[in-house]
């Protein structure tokens, strides 16, 4: 079942939690970041990291896990609700873009109702890209949801968003809401594509996050990405490529970075 927003705000523990989140990958596990940067006056209260393993830094904070594939030798899909409940997650995020990695909405749809389902957390349906070609992103989404009729139980949709503009950002959000506006919102992965400089992500992140703070049916929201320009050029060749450097959160010493600031704002 989807929850209402309500129930969304009286879960314990998370009533005062802000929207404010970390996209951790897992190389920072070879780094000396801290999370706390960012989480210690709680301007930042979740934090998930593409895996089902609770990261060594995890500070207080909402940790969720991510079955990002449907099975993977670091995320085994047999180890999904043991790590869940000796974790501790508040959330789980399915399929990791399924409309982009060659993952039909039916497939996805069978393996949601097997895994996801049964457990008794919230639960966000499989993260869409916001591609506007046929068949994926809203449209993947939407077909989803038409083959679940109803019977995929969660609690928010999930969206990544990479473009040029906060136009371009805020018109796809509003399209979300549009088309499905009974649902709560979770933009798990947003931020603009390359070349963009650090300053001008910081001011992108700056004016995206003061717009999603004022929405109702925004609950969660995680700028892309809680590492360093070093680490990500050094591990994620596809997302230098794609979004580049000027959004990364830490400094290659670990100090946060303008574009990190914006969320301390």
């Amino acid at each position: 079942m989807r929850l209402v927003a309500v129930a969304f705000l009286t879960i314990a523990g998370i009533a005062s939690a802000s929207k404010r989140g970390l996209a951790w990958p897992w190389f920072n596990e070879q780094s000396n970041f801290d999370p706390i940067r960012f989480t210690s006056e709680g301007k930042v209260s979740w934090m998930y990291n593409w895996e089902t393993w609770r990261p060594a830094k995890t500070p207080n904070v909402n940790f969720i896990g991510m079955q990002a594939t449907r099975d993977s030798g670091a995320s085994p899909i047999r180890e999904l609700h043991n790590r869940w409940r000796t974790q501790g997650w508040t959330d789980v995020f399915s399929l990791n873009e399924p409309d982009q990695n060659g993952i039909s909405p039916q497939d996805a749809v069978g393996w949601y109702m097997q895994w996801i389902n049964p457990m008794t957390i919230r639960k966000g349906l499989p993260a869409v890209t916001s591609s506007t070609n046929r068949g994926m992103g809203l449209d993947w989404l939407q077909s989803f949801m038409d083959i679940c009729k109803g019977h995929c139980y969660h609690d928010y949709i999930n969206l990544h968003w990479y473009g040029s503009t906060f136009a371009q950002f805020q018109a796809h959000i509003n399209d979300a809401h549009k088309r499905f506006p009974q649902e709560n919102i979770v933009i798990s992965e947003f931020s603009l594509v390359a070349p963009a400089s650090p300053q001008a992500q910081a001011d992108f992140f700056r004016q995206a996050i003061s717009w999603l703070d004022g929405i109702g049916f925004v609950v969660m929201y995680f700028p892309f990405v809680a590492t360093s320009p070093g680490m990500l050029s050094a591990h994620d060749g596809g997302a230098i490529s794609h979004v580049g450097t000027g959004g990364a959160l830490f400094d290659n010493d670990g100090s946060v970075s303008i574009a990190g600031k914006s969320l301390l704002m």
